[in-house]
């Protein structure tokens, strides 16, 4: 059955040759190519401010071009988010946006006042891929680091709103990779793209 697909591209480098945007382009082209509905946000051509305090993320307007971003997320069923590692964790850029479209009446409600009790998951029903790049191996950022900055994203932002289940696909060396090992993970993600997984 079709579903409604979210591409979220977290490389702030607009440079065409990154391997995150061919990965990007590769999933949307699988999905759509199995009659998915395919939207994408590529968050370094997006312009927003940075959250500065509790009152501005709590009461605080989203920005104006961030509410189209918003919207996707809450329509989409399946979301993908595609980013390099940087500093064990994704760039401050795509955190940036997180923090704006995953706001109170967005993805999560408070509890009511003088009610106990957990926030409201608002995303419930969502699945998720994180399709991340590193310098690294793979295996050593996933078992000696434990993927800290992933796991990080997994529970404290996308599980807490309600996404899940969250899957992930990780590529490391990225700089000393072939082009057959890059094709070959390049046309590994159109599969996934495909099964929209």
């Amino acid at each position: 059955m079709p579903r409604r697909i979210l591409v979220v591209l977290g490389h702030p480098d607009l440079n065409p040759r990154r391997l995150c945007r061919a990965l990007a382009d590769s999933y949307a082209e699988g999905a759509r190519s199995a009659g998915h509905e395919v939207r994408r946000i590529d968050i370094a051509r997006l312009d927003f401010p940075l959250l500065s305090s509790m009152e501005e993320f709590e009461h605080g307007m989203i920005p104006p071009d961030l509410k189209d971003a918003a919207e996707a997320i809450r329509r989409a069923e399946h979301i993908v988010f595609v980013f390099p590692l940087w500093l064990g964790t994704m760039p401050a850029l795509l955190k940036a946006f997180l923090e704006q479209v995953m706001r109170p009446g967005v993805a999560f409600a408070y509890p009511k006042a003088g009610k106990d009790g957990f926030a409201a998951t608002l995303l419930k029903g969502h699945s998720a891929r994180v399709i991340v790049t590193m310098g690294m191996p793979a295996p050593l950022y996933r078992f000696w680091y434990l993927g800290h900055g992933i796991a990080g994203m997994r529970r404290n932002i996308l599980n807490f709103v309600g996404i899940g289940p969250v899957r992930e696909s990780l590529f490391g060396m990225v700089e000393s990779v072939s082009d057959a090992r890059r094709r070959k993970w390049i046309a590994a993600v159109h599969a996934l793209g495909k099964r929209a997984r």
